[in-house]
């Protein structure tokens, strides 16, 4: 009878292709890229703990929301209470708005400021004494586009026709105080304007025979 013989076993007790596998090369430790790893997250840990305590540290402030011209009284409705990050600057406090509401801008303040002491006055130096205001209602073609209170306006007498004399300038700086409604018909072309008062009654006849109008000054405000 036939004996079939068996492949030795090699000394470790291995045989085969299990006795070809190659060593694995022990795993390389990489401690500074762990470090760096702990520092991303406690850096990142930190930044976000700045960024809730910065959240927090916010002041109360007013902002304009209507344009308002140098000498004009501040109204309800052109202020607002906004919250802003504390920068160090004196603004206004919303607290502060019954001030504020009884005072008069100093200058001519555009939507989007926010207020400071030195923005505002206790008296109107455009609404003082030897001033005037005058109502003007203003035909198409009279008046700009785009006028409104706090600009800066000449007053023009011009004349219906060519023998009444040439066109002259009534003031040459008039405030317009008030603008009328555009969102009413037949209500554009109504403004309020402080003009000085020696001027007042020649325009007011101009006005009242329709035979005034209006410029804009934009760089006047």
């Amino acid at each position: 009878m036939r004996t079939s013989e068996k492949p030795a076993a090699n000394a470790a007790g291995l045989s085969g292709p299990a006795s070809r596998k190659l060593p694995v090369p022990p795993r390389e430790r990489k401690p500074a890229l762990a470090a760096l790893a702990v520092l991303l997250i406690l850096g990142g840990a930190l930044a976000t703990t700045l960024l809730v305590l910065r959240s927090g540290d916010r002041v109360s402030a007013i902002r304009v929301t209507q344009q308002i011209g140098a000498g004009q009284k501040f109204t309800p409705q052109a202020i607002e209470e906004v919250k802003i990050a504390d920068t160090g600057v004196a603004f206004v406090s919303w607290t502060q708005r019954d001030k504020v509401l009884d005072s008069f801008a100093a200058v001519t303040l555009l939507p989007g400021t926010l207020l400071t002491n030195q923005m505002g006055v206790r008296a109107s130096s455009e609404l003082g004494q030897g001033k005037a205001t005058v109502g003007l209602a203003l035909k198409p073609g009279q008046m700009p586009a785009g006028v409104q209170a706090g600009d800066r306006v000449q007053v023009i007498f011009v004349p219906a026709r060519s023998s009444q004399g040439e066109s002259r300038v009534l003031a040459a700086s008039a405030l317009v105080f008030s603008v009328g409604d555009r969102s009413r018909t037949g209500n554009s072309g109504q403004i309020t304007v402080v003009v000085e008062a020696p001027a007042a009654p020649e325009i007011v006849a101009a006005a009242s025979a329709g035979e005034v109008a209006v410029a804009e000054l934009p760089g006047a405000r």
